[in-house]
């Protein structure tokens, strides 16, 4: 069973997330590589220190994330094999926002997994909620279809899929509107919660980087990290599903503003430190 399928214990801002935001973002580009020297000259970077950083390397090597390699002699870090595809997952998810149109299918997930393996069924459910699934009832869960591969991959890896049933639907029959459902399937207020909070964070950041490429580097690195767990928790329901004030729309529209203004020379500091190729 992986140990690193969409890991979210870190918590946006701590050392260990601000790490894996760097090595999401840069490590594979570098030739899924870099040295020891190089990830502490970034992390410092954003303000933190060696020690700190050495912590959280040992922290991500034993969960798998990262593997201790050496190169021409030189101490380093390179990409767990484990990792690899939940990196390229979450390239998907955090650059490229979803969002739901009125007539795209969903997916149930229905599973049966007895109380001798109460063990199993929490993980699952605690899977499923950080993918972004809402639970319709204690062993059905809903989602986006395009969310089902990832729901699929869960039940492999957890040695749960001979318990589960997946349907492809069109949209759901509900008694009353189809918004109060979803109010009920997922804690909407959690998620506008998480929008306005990544909007508040980036509300005096200005719309074009400083010069400067470190300080560049350092609000774009915090950018993606303060972001990146929204798109794992919000899986992209359709407007009309979702209250009128909803802060999705803005949060995302930010993001890509930002991302897309400090992504280039924040990549020309890294360059400058490590080898990633200019066309990276």
């Amino acid at each position: 069973m992986s140990a690193v399928l969409d890991d979210m214990d870190s918590r946006p801002g701590s050392t260990t997330s601000l790490l894996r935001t760097i090595i999401g973002l840069y490590l594979r580009g570098a030739g899924g590589w870099m040295s020891s020297a190089q990830l502490l000259t970034l992390m410092e970077a954003v303000d933190v220190s060696p020690a700190l950083t050495r912590t959280a390397l040992t922290r991500l090597r034993r969960k798998g994330v990262l593997d201790a390699a050496t190169r021409d002699g030189v101490s380093g870090y390179a990409v767990g094999e484990r990792a690899r595809q939940m990196l390229e997952r979450g390239d998907r998810r955090i650059h490229e926002p979803r969002a739901m149109n009125v007539d795209d299918p969903w997916c149930l997930i229905s599973f049966t997994v007895p109380e001798t393996d109460r063990g199993l069924r929490h993980q699952l459910r605690r899977r499923l909620y950080w993918i972004g699934c809402g639970t319709v009832g204690p062993g059905l869960w809903i989602c986006p279809q395009y969310l089902q591969a990832e729901a699929e991959e869960i039940l492999q890896d957890l040695g749960l899929r001979e318990r589960a049933v997946l349907f492809e639907t069109k949209r759901p029959q509900t008694a009353g509107p189809l918004g109060e459902a979803v109010a009920d399937w997922w804690d909407l207020d959690e998620l506008a919660g998480l929008h306005r909070e990544f909007l508040g964070q980036q509300r005096d950041v200005p719309e074009l980087p400083p010069s400067e490429g470190s300080s560049a580097f350092a609000t774009y690195l915090h950018c993606i990290d303060s972001w990146r767990i929204i798109p794992y928790r919000d899986p992209g329901l359709p407007q009309d599903c979702l209250p009128e004030d909803w802060p999705g729309t803005a949060s995302s529209a930010r993001f890509l503003q930002l991302r897309n203004a400090y992504r280039p020379v924040a990549l020309a500091y890294v360059q400058s430190i490590t080898t990633i190729p200019a066309h990276a």
